[in-house]
């Protein structure tokens, strides 16, 4: 009696055992196919058409909340936007998110390329006014993409960054009649691999850096 006693037990060990790995598993497995459907709308892929051959393309996103470092306030702007952030084919770690002081010297200002629903804006948010933000330029994604591996598959190209006083002197070297130094930050705009221009604001206006030809 004791030994069929101790092999039901065992069994009804193992029962539970098996049970609960099978749930971890199933409630594992429901996690991933999560994740991965939360992934999947972060790749946006298709074909455009380039000298009337399909180009197949991929662009990757990231989530608003990637960038911890964005104030509540900005990212909640963004978030109502219904902004995902392009990543360009280059990307090494979580960009186009800008901190600089873009508005006077000192100031704490956002800026953001913004993807929603197929087009891209770059966006502007003062610290001075953190509920509104400013679009400096707009266009769909499949303009904004290259060529740039052996693959042939297109990726997003453009990219921003900060750009301090001193890189914007510098990249005006060579002008007939450079300007002085800036005295706050410029933002870059750039093409990946093959220009890149300043956006500058002054007197209460956006302009474009000169540089020289």
């Amino acid at each position: 009696m004791v030994r069929v006693y101790v092999k039901c037990a065992e069994l009804a060990v193992a029962g539970l055992l098996w049970a609960t790995c099978c749930g971890q598993a199933m409630a594992w497995g429901q996690a991933g196919e999560q994740q991965d459907s939360s992934a999947a709308h972060l790749v946006e892929t298709g074909q455009v058409v380039q000298d009337g051959h399909p180009v197949p393309y991929r662009v990757r996103h990231l989530p608003i909340n990637s960038f911890p470092e964005i104030p509540a306030g900005v990212a909640d702007l963004l978030s109502r936007r219904g902004c995902l952030i392009p990543q360009t084919y280059a990307a090494r770690r979580p960009e186009n998110v800008v901190h600089a002081s873009l508005e006077r010297t000192g100031s704490s200002d956002w800026a953001a390329l913004c993807s929603v629903q197929g087009t891209v804006s770059l966006l502007v948010v003062f610290g001075s006014n953190p509920g509104q933000a400013t679009v400096l330029a707009s266009a769909p994604e499949t303009q904004r993409l290259q060529v740039h591996d052996v693959t042939g598959v297109m990726g997003f190209n453009w990219g921003i960054d900060p750009a301090s006083p001193e890189l914007v002197h510098e990249a005006q070297t060579g002008m007939e009649h450079r300007p002085p130094r800036p005295d706050h930050d410029a933002l870059a705009d750039v093409v990946v691999d093959r220009r890149t221009i300043y956006h500058f604001y002054s007197k209460n206006g956006w302009t474009l850096v000169e540089l020289p030809d």
